[in-house]
C-alpha cells in the first residue's frame, strides 16, 4: 500500500471549520482523508503549527522548506517523493497517487424514507 503524507501549512485546525469562516478546500480535504481511513487507507497529516517537529524529521519536507519556504505548503509526499505543492490534490489526484478507484471515495448515504422518520413515522423532525 502507498504511503501518503501531507504537510500543511500553519493553521489552527486541520477540517476548515475553525475561525471566521469555513475554508471548503480543507473541509474536503478533512471529509476525504476521513473517507479514506474508514476504507484502512491512513494519510499521515502534519500541521506546521500543531507538529512542527515532523517538518523538522522529515528531510524531504525539511530540504524543500529550507530552499523553498513555507510558501510551498502544502505538500504531498507518497512513497517518499513529494507528488503535489502549493495545493492539495484533488479527489481524483488522491485516487491515482494512492491508486484506488474513484468509486473508492463515494459513500453511501441512508436516506429515509417520509413514513420511517424519527419522530414514530411522521417525519415532522
Amino acid at each position: 500500500m502507498k504511503k501518503m503524507i501531507i504537510f500543511d501549512p500553519a493553521m489552527c485546525c486541520s477540517t476548515g471549520v475553525c475561525g471566521p469562516s469555513v475554508d471548503p478546500e480543507l473541509l474536503r480535504m478533512s471529509t476525504v482523508l476521513n473517507s479514506l481511513s474508514k476504507k484502512g487507507i491512513t494519510v499521515e497529516r502534519h500541521n506546521l503549527t500543531s507538529n512542527p517537529q515532523a517538518f523538522v524529521e522529515n528531510k524531504v519536507i525539511n530540504g524543500l522548506l529550507n530552499s523553498e519556504g513555507v510558501d510551498i505548503l502544502p505538500v504531498t509526499i507518497v512513497d517518499g517523493e513529494v507528488v503535489k505543492t502549493k495545493t492539495y490534490p484533488t479527489n481524483k489526484e488522491l485516487c491515482e497517487m494512492l491508486e484506488v478507484s474513484e468509486d473508492f471515495l463515494k459513500t453511501k448515504m441512508k436516506i429515509r424514507s417520509k413514513n420511517s422518520g424519527c419522530c414514530g413515522g411522521n417525519g415532522c423532525c
